[in-house]
């Protein structure tokens, strides 16, 4: 369910049933709702807009989530693939022919439209598919890369931040 182009009533219809789906999966499994996370790739930059974006899907996510104690917003700017950028040495963990360039290292990513295409571009064979971004992710945290990241993406840390605390 996308949630960036909405706002208003709209929005909060829309994170009401996010929130209620949380829930009924939580009874199914018989378990507790501690937490919500909410993803999404913004296909935009981080920038006034995103500012906005994250504003009113956090408070309609305040409004919603009573009694749930813990909310996240992966509002990843561009795309979520902008963030694997943020670890380019994770990439030849998963093919290691894949050696991000100079030119795509150390950048605001959150300011790089199509991230994705990029990638395709510049890594080479195999190309990479959005099907190879939790790879990268799983080995950017098994070589522990995620705890210094190399170059910024401030949704990344937006959503880093949403987590400390959570236990």
């Amino acid at each position: 369910m996308r949630l960036r182009r909405k706002s208003g009533p709209d929005l909060d219809a829309a994170v009401q049933v996010l929130v209620g789906k949380a829930r009924a999966k939580a009874l199914q499994q018989r378990a507790t709702l501690l937490g919500f996370v909410v993803h999404e790739d913004l296909d935009g930059f981080t920038d006034g807009e995103y500012a906005g974006i994250r504003a009113a899907v956090t408070d309609a996510l305040g409004r919603q989530c009573d009694g749930v104690h813990h909310t996240a917003l992966a509002l990843a700017a561009w795309e979520s693939e902008g963030w694997l950028l943020l670890f380019p040495d994770a990439f030849p963990h998963v093919k290691p022919q894949w050696i991000v360039p100079a030119r795509l290292r150390g950048r605001d990513f959150g300011r790089i439209g199509e991230p994705k295409e990029e990638l395709k571009r510049h890594l080479g064979l195999p190309r990479f598919r959005e099907s190879d971004g939790p790879a990268v992710a799983r080995k950017a945290r098994e070589k522990d890369l995620i705890h210094a990241p190399e170059g910024r993406n401030d949704s990344y840390t937006d959503f880093i931040e949403d987590l400390k605390g959570w236990t």
